[in-house]
């Protein structure tokens, strides 16, 4: 049960046609295609077309977005959405090659306490940093990534997810091993999470709120971290 919430932390990052995307090419791109000025008599309306990929910003991948057969989005369970969240800092030792390998997490679980079942695990690497910098932040697939080890480990703990802050919690390079584990276990990722440094390690919620749409395989979402009253930063 989530306990009461002191307050609401946005791990989201707004959408824009500066938005990095994996292919590196603009991936959103909103149009008003009715005016204010427009419009006849005294209610006036802008409306908006929204045009972008799946995939884009702050986003969810569901299982079925690289195993056949597995969940969609919409098919997800509101309790894996809602979960406690743990967050891993490793933006001190953090590069664009870096691996998160099995001494961090159980390091973490050393001072922390053993990672629950279904937690929503947020990896902070510190790369949202340049989020503002699409071509820095892209840097050619090279970014802080998670070791296939750590995501076999985290499924053995029975986690509801994971997020990181980089475009992918794999590099090409992987063969994407952490996304066949993951999603393959019937759980789901969260990518280019924002503002994961406010969170404390543990003692916090997450809401994983996607946009649900029909066979979705990955959908932008609006990531809320929940601070208990008891939690202090």
């Amino acid at each position: 049960m989530i306990p009461q919430i002191h307050s609401w932390i946005d791990l989201t990052h707004a959408l824009t046609e500066k938005t990095p995307t994996w292919e590196g090419r603009c991936g959103f791109l909103q149009t008003a295609i009715v005016k204010y000025d427009e419009c006849p008599g005294d209610c006036k309306f802008l409306v908006q077309r929204l045009e972008m990929l799946a995939g884009i910003g702050t986003h969810i991948d569901a299982p079925a977005h690289c195993i056949p057969g597995g969940k969609t989005v919409a098919e997800i369970p509101l309790a894996a959405l809602i979960s406690p969240c743990i967050v891993i800092n490793v933006s001190e030792e953090a590069h664009a090659l870096y691996s998160i390998e099995m001494p961090v997490v159980e390091q973490f679980e050393k001072a922390h306490g053993k990672i629950c079942e279904n937690a929503f695990v947020i990896f902070y690497t510190g790369w949202g940093s340049l989020w503002e910098e699409p071509a820095k932040y892209h840097n050619d697939f090279r970014f802080p990534c998670v070791a296939k080890e750590v995501a076999t480990y985290l499924v053995s703990k029975n986690v509801a997810g994971i997020g990181i802050d980089t475009l992918s919690p794999d590099r090409p390079e992987s063969g994407f091993a952490v996304h066949q584990i993951i999603l393959g276990a019937g759980k789901y990722i969260v990518e280019n999470i924002a503002n994961a440094h406010l969170m404390p390690a543990t003692g916090a919620w997450c809401l994983v709120l996607p946009m649900k749409t029909f066979q979705g395989t990955e959908a932008p979402v609006r990531l809320l971290g929940a601070l208990p009253n008891h939690s202090l930063l």
